[in-house]
């Protein structure tokens, strides 16, 4: 049984693999069609995220082990936690630590109460979030490579520097994506103005030449 468990485990990655490959494959072939724009974070708040996830996702499982499965989440430095933890002691635990980051503006725990997720579920998951990512790539006018896609088991948490406009539209997807059955949105909402400011520069930071600092 075991061995029939990690076969169909093993395969299930494979799909979801291919499934991803095979989404940046078609964005190659149509990128001048879709809508594939910079990120609105600046390089900075791009690298600042990442330390936030790395930091906080590393110090959590090794202060809580197996008693949590705890997933770290940050887009312009808004800090979002999903997952599974054994009792509201440890919720409240992990959101305390998260506040106390220096760079997190905010924290929005999504925790749940109960035993770990399977592996199992962990990847339909990840099929989840690869299925609406790539509706979102070919979704006009939609600023895919400026949002954040995180699904936990029917639900799904998005997080973004959009207008209101392009929230409507990724909520929308979202939604009518099949295995959803809830939509939690986190935007950062922007106008016009500041959505063509934000493009404008960050067209300018891909044109600067990489180099490596002294």
């Amino acid at each position: 049984m075991r061995i029939k468990f990690i076969g169909k485990l093993l395969a299930l990655l494979t799909l979801i693999s291919f499934l991803s490959s095979c989404a940046v494959v078609a964005v190659g072939g149509v990128a001048a069609g879709a809508s594939v724009m910079a990120d609105r974070r600046s390089p900075a708040t791009q690298a600042i995220d990442k330390g936030i996830g790395l930091e906080i996702e590393n110090a959590l499982d090794k202060k809580f082990g197996d008693s949590a499965h705890i997933n770290v989440t940050s887009l312009n430095q808004k800090v979002l936690l999903t997952g599974e933890v054994k009792d509201a002691s440890i919720k409240e635990q992990a959101t305390a630590y998260t506040k106390g980051n220096k760079n997190v503006r905010s924290v929005f725990n999504e925790l749940v109460i109960g035993p770990n997720s399977s592996y199992t579920a962990r990847a339909n998951d990840a099929y989840l979030e690869s299925k609406i990512k790539t509706q979102m790539i070919f979704t006009d006018k939609l600023p895919s490579n400026s949002m954040t896609i995180v699904a936990e088991g029917s639900s799904v948490y998005l997080m973004g520097i959009l207008t209101q406009n392009e929230a409507e539209i990724a909520k929308k997807v979202a939604s009518n994506t099949n295995g959803v059955k809830d939509v939690y949105a986190y935007f950062d909402i922007i106008s016009e103005a500041e959505k063509m400011r934000l493009e404008k520069q960050g067209k300018a930071d891909e044109s600067q030449p990489n180099s490596t600092p002294n």
